[in-house]
């Protein structure tokens, strides 16, 4: 078992690898993990993660009330415990602003096209939560729909937020959600995006299923054929309408 201050420290070597990766900026983004039923470890409020040292790391209770530590914990906590009081198989969750990812929410683009299999493998298609006012019940209620079955999360005009059986975990999965959408923007931008086709999704679910992979994984449906190759000119129609649509709302 970790010394409490071995996981004051992790958490701040991943904050450092937030911060040094650009998937958070000034004092973006928050870091928490679980010790028991009652108690959990957060980054402070107001403080950049590449800043961080062990001794500014806060012990909140389930509740997000402070039990320890010379700083206030992240105003969006709430958003953490909701995913601890649903998901006991939880123990850390990551929250940032990775810039690609992020900007597909912004663009009101769905992050669920199969492009590479170790997304398949480990995140399946994202689901991005409905805008919710930051520090508010609207982030973590925007999470209810989804929950259950997914590890990753992307809060439209807001960021990610990613869960695991332990913190490296949900730190892998927040590199995973965000490399998948460069390479899905890079392949948008070259004017196509082939999916994997469906006979090899079996294979890699089946693969997944021996591996043991740990998380939820949203499944995929067979039913709907994923390659659907879009070139530059359909990409751009498909944009078009969906701010059309954005502006007359």
């Amino acid at each position: 078992m970790k010394s409490p201050f071995e996981i004051k420290k992790e958490i701040c070597e991943v904050g450092h690898k937030l911060w040094t990766k650009g998937f958070v900026a000034a004092n973006d983004g928050n870091i928490s993990v679980k010790i028991n039923d009652h108690e959990f470890y957060c980054t402070p409020t107001g403080v950049s993660k590449a800043s961080l040292t062990p001794d500014m790391i806060i012990k909140v209770d389930e509740n997000g009330k402070k039990l320890e530590g010379k700083l206030n914990p992240s105003s969006e906590i709430k958003m953490h415990m909701r995913v601890y009081r649903e998901r006991p198989d939880v123990t850390a969750v990551v929250h940032a602003h990775p810039p690609v990812a992020t900007a597909f929410t912004v663009a009101d683009i769905d992050l669920d096209q199969y492009i590479l299999p170790e997304a398949v493998l480990t995140i399946g298609d994202v689901p991005t939560c409905d805008y919710g006012t930051p520090s508010t019940m609207e982030i973590p209620d925007s999470l209810d729909p989804y929950i259950q079955n997914h590890d990753a999360f992307l809060l439209r005009n807001h960021g990610a937020l990613t869960v695991g059986c332990n913190l490296t975990k949900a730190f892998f999965v927040m590199e995973e959600v965000e490399f998948n959408a460069v390479i899905c923007k890079h392949a948008m931008e070259l004017g196509a995006v082939h999916e994997i086709p469906n006979d090899q999704l079996k294979k890699l679910m089946e693969l997944r299923k021996k591996m043991n992979i740990p998380g939820r994984h949203p499944g995929i449906d067979y039913d709907d054929e994923p390659a659907k190759d879009a070139n530059s000119a359909e990409l751009v129609e498909l944009i078009t309408k969906k701010v059309m649509a954005a502006l007359n709302k």
